[in-house]
């Protein structure tokens, strides 16, 4: 074989190989996709056939315990495989193209996990007997979920679900530097997509007791999460993010920064 010929076969392996990481990051992309868009009737308890609150009863102790176990696993899989030394020693083994949407799939089954195996605990914490304000805190909930979507756009939200990644390689293309910008929601709170997370989960028109669970896991986890995260930030930013972290809040707006 001529060196032309080892130079053509090396050249088409590479676009296949680009071309495949390509489908990979869409269809990862495409279960993210659907697994939230179930998340949302999941946890507001419509349309979806399985919900927060429905499925069969078993012992209190037993439902605790399993919802407790999905929810761990959801965070040390969201925050391991998120951390810059566990992505330094998997891209050893995982091209750095497909990094992120290796990632999106991981969160995205363990979610569908969640949802999937999810023991309801029934007992009611509260109520809203009136139908206009209980549509009115549904209608809430659903701002939420709009502030979490708008806020990824906002930021990138190709590059967050790692479309932009593959995209970029199979151009042969590298990825632009990482940029910090603040816009609009991010002029206000540090995390909005956490927050919006938090208005979805806590805006129950009826909240059980298995609702009630999986909403404050779920917070005290964004919490910490959020210490990992902007540790990360300062770690890729340095001054400019402290800068903006003694600026601006954490999660409540027009609040003196925590």
């Amino acid at each position: 074989m001529t060196q032309t010929q080892v130079i053509g076969e090396e050249t088409r392996s590479r676009s296949a190989s680009r071309f495949i990481a390509f489908l990979y990051g869409l269809a990862s992309y495409a279960v993210f996709f659907v697994v939230f868009l179930y998340a949302i009737g999941f946890v507001a308890g419509l349309v979806v056939p399985k919900t927060i609150d429905s499925g069969p009863a078993i012992p209190a102790a037993e439902a605790l315990i399993v919802d407790l176990l999905l929810m761990s696993l959801f965070a040390v899989q969201h925050s391991v495989m998120a951390r810059q030394g566990f992505k330094r020693w998997w891209t050893r083994y995982v091209p750095q193209s497909v990094e992120r949407s290796t990632y999106v799939l991981c969160a995205s089954l363990a979610l569908a996990l969640l949802c999937w195996q999810w023991r309801p605990i029934p007992g009611v914490v509260w109520q809203i007997a009136d139908a206009r304000l209980a549509m009115g805190v549904t209608a809430l909930a659903f701002v939420g979920w709009l502030i979490v979507l708008t806020s990824t756009f906002l930021i990138n939200h190709f590059e967050l679900f790692g479309l932009h990644q593959v995209a970029s390689n199979l151009r042969g293309r590298p990825m632009p530097s990482p940029r910090f910008h603040t816009p609009m929601f991010y002029k206000l709170v540090r995390h909005p997509i956490y927050l919006g997370f938090i208005i979805a989960f806590w805006a129950a028109p009826t909240m059980t007791v298995g609702h009630l669970l999986f909403a404050a896991v779920t917070t005290a986890y964004i919490v910490v999460g959020i210490q990992l995260e902007e540790r990360d930030l300062i770690a890729l930013f340095g001054d400019e993010y402290r800068r903006y972290r003694a600026r601006v809040s954490m999660l409540v707006p027009w609040r003196k920064s925590v």
